[in-house]
């Protein structure tokens, strides 16, 4: 019987270790609700527009976040009701981090497009997924 409580336990305890999200996964959640919040927030008239990576190899994840992060800290918000908001979001969003491969990558920001400040969030949104 008392085997039997223990491989009960053992057995609860794995399930709810595999099931638990990791942290990295509940992070990288947490700054796509954000860029999501900042797409409503962001001023697109008159913005200047931002280079913006798309469909980046595999080697060069690195160089797109960090082409994400140099622009991020060029949007402005709408009105300066926002402010607050939108600072916070900016912070956390900027907090991403990535370690890359290690591998070389050709491309700099200024070889992607330049698109406007929703077109940017938006690909970055999507370089998050």
């Amino acid at each position: 019987m008392k085997r039997m409580i223990i491989f009960c336990m053992l057995f609860f305890c794995s399930t709810m270790v595999l099931t638990a999200a990791s942290p990295r996964r509940v992070k990288y959640k947490q700054i796509h609700k954000k860029i999501e919040q900042l797409e409503a927030m962001v001023n697109d008239k008159d913005a200047e527009l931002l280079h913006t990576p798309e469909n980046p190899v595999e080697g060069c994840l690195s160089t797109a976040v960090t082409c994400f992060k140099k622009g991020i800290q060029k949007l402005k918000p709408v009105s300066n009701q926002d402010n607050a908001a939108f600072t916070q979001a900016i912070r956390i969003v900027s907090k991403l981090t990535y370690r890359g491969s290690g591998e070389q990558c050709d491309s700099t920001c200024e070889s992607y497009e330049k698109k406007t400040p929703k077109k940017f969030l938006k690909g970055f949104a999507n370089l998050m997924q």
